[in-house]
Parts: structure tokens; C-alpha cells; sequence
């Protein structure tokens, strides 16, 4: 296959998977037809299957590509210059509050929007959301050991089960606010990770 041929293949494909994720993170999985892709796309069905060999496959690669973008931006965060520990940390949920809110996410919260749904229905996307958020809770719990190191932050637990227990509180926060329409719950799972990484209010703020 020639250079160009490859590039025009990666970019048809990459448009069918910014196209579903935009969709599907508004509407479920079960709900989204890929016909509704398709039109949206601009690519006809026989595209779609020389790419994905089902529904199932493209959700997988949808949440491959959706959480190895995910990791690099938080990567990003988490070696933000200048700052502590606690601060890159802080600066994490605050982007988490802005991305991951009931409003139009555009994309960025597929996981919350799908999480609970898709585990139930396909073994291969359960297990692309194990991966992915198992490698978001390590970067967390090496962030929480480095930051007890330095001093910006303080546990009483294993960092292993600090990070978990955050990633957690966050997602169970992502849901709530769905329900109740409000963005109290974000409110409340800040004050309590300030608790859990014992940062009095204030005292991690930064811009970013």
C-alpha cells in the first residue's frame, strides 16, 4: 500500500471513530445505529466493515483510541511544570468537572456515558474499559506516591487504594450529575479529595 493510500485509509477510519464517539457519547451505544454513523460520516456500510468487522469491534476500537487520547492528555497534566504534586492533581479534577459534566462533553466523556451499559453487553469493550481506566488509576496512584514524597500531599491509605478510591468517587460524581442536573456532586467529590489527600481549600489552586 502506497504512503498516500495508507494516510487516506487511517483518515477514513479515523473519521468514522470521531464521528461515533461524538454520537454515541450522547446517545449510548444501543441507541446509535450504524447506519446514523454512517450518514453523519460521510462513508458508505461497505467502509465501515473493511475496518471493523462488527458493532461490537467498533466499539472496542472506539474505546481504545477514545482512552489512549485520554491517557496522553492526562500524561500532559501530570508533568505540568512548576507545579507540585497536589497542584497537577487538583488541576486533573478540575478538568475532569469541565469535560465530564451533563452538558454536551462533545466526545470526552465516553467513558462514564458508556461504562455501565456496554460492560453488560460485550466482553471485549468490558475489557477495553478494564484496561483503560486500570491504566488511569496506575498514572493516579504514581501521581499520589510522588506527590506524598515531596510533601504537596498526605495519605492515610496505600496509594494503590487512594487512586482507586478517587477514580471512583469521580465517576460515581459523573453519574450523579446526570441525575440531579447539578454540578453539586462535583462539588462535593472535590471537598472530599482535598480531605483524602489532606490539602486544606486553597491551598493547591493554580491556573492552568
Amino acid at each position: 500500500m502506497s504512503t498516500l493510500a495508507a494516510q487516506e485509509t487511517s483518515d477514513v477510519r479515523q473519521g468514522i471513530l470521531d464521528t461515533g464517539q461524538r454520537i454515541m457519547a450522547g446517545k449510548g451505544f444501543s441507541a446509535v445505529g450504524l447506519n446514523e454513523i454512517l450518514t453523519a460520516a460521510g462513508v458508505p456500510k461497505g467502509s465501515f466493515y473493511h475496518y471493523f468487522g462488527s458493532k461490537d469491534a467498533f466499539g472496542e476500537a472506539l474505546l481504545e483510541r477514545y482512552f489512549e487520547d485520554y491517557l496522553a492528555d492526562l500524561d500532559e497534566t501530570l508533568r505540568q511544570p512548576g507545579l507540585t504534586m497536589a497542584q497537577r492533581l487538583m488541576n486533573y479534577w478540575r478538568q475532569w468537572q469541565e469535560t465530564q459534566s451533563f452538558l454536551d462533553c462533545q466526545g470526552r466523556c465516553l467513558a462514564v456515558k458508556l461504562g455501565a451499559e456496554v460492560a453488560d453487553l460485550s466482553e471485549a469493550m468490558r475489557l477495553a474499559l478494564k484496561r483503560g481506566t486500570s491504566e488511569i488509576t496506575n498514572r493516579l496512584e504514581r501521581a499520589i506516591e510522588a506527590g506524598a514524597a515531596e510533601g504537596s500531599l498526605s495519605i492515610d491509605d496505600d496509594p494503590d487504594r487512594v487512586a482507586q478510591s478517587l477514580y471512583q468517587l469521580w465517576l460515581g460524581a459523573s453519574v450523579m450529575v446526570k441525575i440531579v442536573r447539578s454540578t453539586q456532586p462535583f462539588e462535593t467529590a472535590m471537598t472530599t479529595t482535598r480531605q483524602i489527600l489532606h490539602l486544606p481549600k486553597g491551598a493547591e489552586s493554580t491556573s492552568v
